[in-house]
């Protein structure tokens, strides 16, 4: 499965604040997420993310003008 910046991903784990919903800020060597609930951010290993993830909500979809 392919991430681009600004995708919604749902995980099976919540956070701490309730919410399972993230939004992929960064994409590389890791991932930088921001929690849709309390709007912090975390960095998280490809290998975690590929196995915490249950889908994608929201693709973002990048508009040349």
């Amino acid at each position: 499965m392919e991430y681009k910046i600004g995708d919604i991903v749902k995980t099976k784990k919540s956070h701490p604040c309730g919410s399972c919903e993230w939004e992929i800020v960064r994409v590389g060597l890791d991932f930088k997420l921001k929690c849709q609930g309390c709007r912090t951010c975390s960095d998280d290993s490809k290998r975690k993310s590929f196995k915490d993830n249950k889908k994608i909500k929201k693709e973002y979809k990048y508009e040349d003008t």
